[in-house]
């Protein structure tokens, strides 16, 4: 029963493609399950500060929140979340150091959902004054103001940014990207793994590879985490990783770290402001560890220093 729920939750968080009629495309999700790393949870709990809710810029509410310290701020940087329940990238922004607000976008599975509704060129553009005026809500003169934007997407929710990375208008206002666990794509032909002579389609790749080059230089933040779990009918995140580290001539390094919150850390490419960081795991709760660590991997957004590999 343990195993079955496994492939259930991974199936969930791991749907990644739907078709016109919305209908997820076959995966074989992986059986296994390991009891070896401590796969600890952040909790649900209530948390201080402002909440504001958008019900009518998509089709689901959009929560808007800042914590108590950063009330009486005057700028604040703001975190737009995509996929999943909002209580983990909310401990994320209250403990970090850095005056954060935080927007979470959660539309349900499957990456094309997010994508479609972010190819409506507006959205970007209503969400972040949405929350400028929520921001300014009492005050008369309205000076507080949005600093540095990132953006950050928990496995499906990387079809959202893909979207908006399109889009020259919303790319010059993005600070960073996040991608925790998830950037896919399909197989070419479909259904055939690079084993058995496939390929990954490749024009999916390019925002990525475009805001990844610009990450090399310095002009953006770019941090991808990525797990072993192979979907097996579409491009793990290890593939899709791996691709734009071949196109644009870097090289990991293998290492062995801890990870937050008992992660096990295999790889890592530093270059620029562009890192990939692989992680051990194969199961459900390995990928879902990208998640709860998300308070750790925020910080390489601003704190991860300019460093060329040797």
């Amino acid at each position: 029963m343990f195993r079955n729920l496994m492939i259930i939750l991974l199936a969930f968080f791991y749907s990644d493609f739907l078709g016109a009629q919305q209908k997820q495309e076959p995966q074989n999700p992986s059986p296994m399950v390991e009891h070896t790393r401590a796969h600890v949870r952040i909790e649900p709990q209530h948390f201080p500060g402002s909440t504001f809710t958008s019900k009518d810029i998509l089709e689901k509410p959009i929560l808007f929140y800042w914590p108590e310290k950063a009330v009486a701020e005057d700028s604040l940087d703001l975190l737009i979340y995509f996929h999943g329940s909002a209580f983990v990238p909310q401990y994320a922004v209250n403990i970090s150091q850095r005056m954060l607000a935080l927007a979470v976008i959660n539309l349900g599975a499957g990456s094309l959902r997010y994508e479609n509704s972010f190819k409506k060129k507006d959205r970007f553009h209503k969400i972040v004054a949405a929350f400028h005026d929520s921001l300014n809500s009492g005050y008369s003169n309205s000076q507080r103001h949005i600093r540095d934007i990132y953006l950050v997407g928990f496995s499906a929710g990387y079809g959202a940014i893909r979207a908006l990375l399109k889009n020259r208008n919303v790319l010059d206002r993005i600070n960073g990207v996040l991608l925790l666990d998830g950037l896919h794509t399909d197989y070419l032909p479909e259904n055939t793994p690079l084993s058995n002579g496939g390929k990954l389609n490749t024009e999916k790749l390019k925002p990525f590879m475009n805001f990844a080059s610009l990450a090399v230089t310095g002009t953006k933040t770019f941090i991808i985490t990525h797990s072993e779990i192979f979907p097996g009918t579409f491009a793990s995140t290890t593939e899709t990783a791996d691709y734009l580290l071949t196109r644009l001539g870097l090289q990991r390094k293998a290492i062995l770290r801890w990870g937050p919150l008992g992660m096990q850390q295999l790889s890592e490419m530093k270059q620029g402001r562009f890192t990939i960081l692989g992680f051990a795991g194969n199961s459900a709760p390995d990928h879902i560890d990208h998640l709860h660590g998300m308070f750790e991997f925020i910080k390489l957004l601003w704190e991860s220093p300019l460093r060329v590999i040797e």
